[in-house]
Order: structure tokens, then sequence, then C-alpha cells
């Protein structure tokens, strides 16, 4: 006997339930709050950071290795591959030096690690020849394939410094230059005490603004450390104040003097104008003083310009 058959509408069917609604939490709530306000896609933003760590990592990587000194030891190797091809420090070429000795130079120009071409410490060269105070500077440069030319600019000596029983000669700067044999003292002004070195180059200041006093200045010493005594060929001394003005005052004012009365080269042994308001002339031990040669120095001291010295304040000692 044959099952009877079910009508479609006794077959059963699903029921369609709806999805569970999600519910967002706080975090996805303030997530899309962000986003909602930030111009870029979190897609751009994620590229970006990635590139960021990689960049880090590859700066990383590079500072690991340039404190191993791998970089270093590269260029080492390249550089010696190109001075065995050839390209190694054969000769060293030096200019504008006069005094000092050549093979001084040398002796620190080769002074290398390596003398391939590409190695050669040019900065290291020059920091050791302006250690030399002959060298007021120095170029150095490489002239391929196997020239090393060293251009030397010397100090020009100016004067002697004469402190602690030792004489040493000086640029206008009063850098030392070498130790000078007092059996062969070269004919420069001979400047004397503590520091004297270091006024060098104001005393020239000083003998600029009288040129005629210039050609007769011998020395000068640096008393206590804060005025200058002049030394003339003549074997006079003029003590002169303290203060870059009043010294230049007063050596003005005795140039115009002794350009009128002939100072210098006539027995006297020192003029003293250390007091603005006073002139006084001493006389070489032995000498007297004649009245024409007193009554000159006062007239001049009376006339000379400017000045508060007159010829009451102005006298000659014996």
């Amino acid at each position: 006997m044959a099952s009877p058959k079910l009508s479609r509408s006794s077959e059963r069917r699903p029921i369609a339930r709806p999805a569970p609604r999600k519910v967002k939490s706080r975090w996805d709530h303030w997530n899309e709050m962000f986003w909602s306000y930030v111009p870029l896609k979190a897609e751009t933003i994620e590229r970006a950071l990635t590139l960021l760590t990689g960049t880090a990592i590859v700066s990383t990587l590079l500072a690991i290795a340039i404190y191993a000194g791998i970089p270093q030891f590269i260029g080492t190797e390249i550089g010696q591959v190109v001075g065995r091809a050839g390209f190694h420090v054969k000769r060293v070429e030096v200019k504008g030096l006069d005094r000092m000795d050549n093979l001084t130079v040398y002796a620190v120009a080769l002074d290398q690690r390596s003398i391939a071409m590409p190695l050669v410490d040019i900065d290291k060269v020059r920091a050791q020849l302006l250690q030399y105070g002959w060298i007021g500077d120095a170029r150095i440069s490489r002239r391929w394939p196997d020239t090393l030319v060293v251009d030397i600019v010397e100090r020009t000596p100016r004067a002697i410094w004469q402190n602690n029983q030792r004489l040493v000669l000086i640029d206008g700067t009063g850098v030392v230059l070498e130790m000078v044999d007092p059996r062969a003292i070269p004919d420069l002004p001979i400047v004397v005490g503590p520091n004297a070195n270091q006024q060098v180059e104001r005393l020239y200041t000083l003998l600029e603004s009288v040129p005629a006093l210039k050609r007769s200045f011998a020395g000068a010493s640096w008393v206590g450390n804060r005025r200058w005594d002049i030394r003339f060929k003549t074997g006079e001394t003029l003590a002169l104040p303290e203060g870059e003005d009043f010294a230049a005052n007063a050596l003005k004012r005795f140039a115009q003097i002794d350009g009128t009365e002939r100072l210098l080269g006539r027995n006297f042994l020192r003029f003293d104008m250390r007091d603005p308001t006073k002139f006084i002339v001493r006389l070489k031990r032995g000498e007297t003083a004649q009245p024409a040669l007193a009554a000159a120095v006062q007239a001049g001291a009376a006339n000379a310009e400017p000045t508060n010295t007159t010829a009451d304040n102005a006298h000659v000692e014996e």
C-alpha cells in the first residue's frame, strides 16, 4: 500500500531568525569617532608606520656598523688597493719655507700609517706642522698620482725677547720662534721682562705714531706688567706712563721736543715722563749740565703740544 504524500504546506521549513546584534564596546565607539576626525585613511597611516619602522631598523644597523668600524675598514681597504696600484706618496714638495729645515716638514708629512694617496691624513699633517713656532699657516694638498704638496706661511721675526736669562726670537704677536745664541744675536729690538712678548704688537702700534723715533728704537722693557721703558740706539731710556693713551701722548710729546732740541745723543741718560705734568732729564754720570743745554730742555718742554708741562717743571738732573 502506497504511503500517503505530504503536501507542500505540510513540509517543515527552517525558521529564519535574525542574527544576534553585536554590541559595540566603548573602545570601538571611540575608535570610530577618532577616524571620523582624522583626514587620513587607516591604510595610509599603516604604510607610514611601516616605513618609519623600516627606517629605524636600517638606521640602527648602520649605527652599529659605524660603531664597529666597518665603513672605515672598507674605506681603508679601498685606499690600500689604490696605493698598491701605484697611487702612493713618492715625493713631498715644500713651498714657502725659508728659515725652517725642510727635513722637519718631510718627516711630519710622511709620518702616516699608510702612504697610499687616498689615506694620507691631511688634517693631521697640518695640525702637527702648526705646532712649530716658525709656521704661521700650512696648506696641504694631493697632486696625483704620487706627490704631496705642503705650502708653508712662515712667521716674520720682529724682536728678541729676554726673560729669565733666556733669549728667544719672537714674531709681532709674541709667538716664540726659536732660541737665540747670545754669541750671534740678530739685529732686532730686544724686549725685556715677563709677558713682554705678549705686548710687542701694542708696542709697535705705539711706535708707528712717531716714525722719527722708530728709526732710533733699540728695545724696551715691560716694567711691572703695566708700562714701557723705551731704549734708543744712542743709549738713552725714556720712561713712559701707564695706559696706552697716556703713553702715546707722552711719546708724541717727546718726539716734538727731540725734533726741536735734539735730545738724543747729547750726554743724557734717562728721560722720565711718567708724570704728565713733569719732564725730568737725567745726565750721564760725571757729566755737567751746560746752561745752554738745560735751557734747551726747558724751552722744548714748554713749547711741546699738547702738554701740561711748563718750563718750571722741566729740569735736568745731574
